[in-house]
């Protein structure tokens, strides 16, 4: 089997990469809501920010959280495709993603508050 270069591998990854946002949309309640959030967030960052640079940390923030929910969607699948049965490691690893969305979690509220405090107050 030749495998593609060039373009059509840009193409190929690119509806793989679709193919996994549609998975995460689909079945992650967490990821939803995440994206509910950005579509009300986007245009929000597009009134509030003052800069470039700006409207860049807030929308970039955004999407890193998305990222980390969808690092974290497949940890879970991995995990649970593993086996069905109790491991204190798989607990480990699903908790530890976990943690790694609250922590992107708190730096989004971090950014978007610093950007608020400093246009607005």
């Amino acid at each position: 089997m030749e495998k593609n270069t060039g373009l059509m591998r840009l193409y190929y990854a690119s509806c793989y990469s679709m193919k996994g946002i549609k998975a995460a949309f689909a079945n992650e309640p967490a990821f939803r809501y995440e994206v509910y959030a950005f579509a009300v967030l986007f245009p929000l960052a597009c009134v509030v920010a003052q800069s470039a640079y700006q409207f860049a940390a807030l929308v970039g923030v955004c999407l890193i959280v998305l990222a980390m929910e969808l690092l974290n969607t497949a940890i879970e699948a991995i995990v649970d495709r593993a086996g069905t049965e109790f491991h204190a490691l798989a607990g480990v690893a699903k908790d530890t993603g976990s943690a790694a969305v609250l922590v992107v979690l708190l730096l989004a509220g971090l950014v978007w508050g610093a950007v608020l405090w400093e246009n607005y107050v």
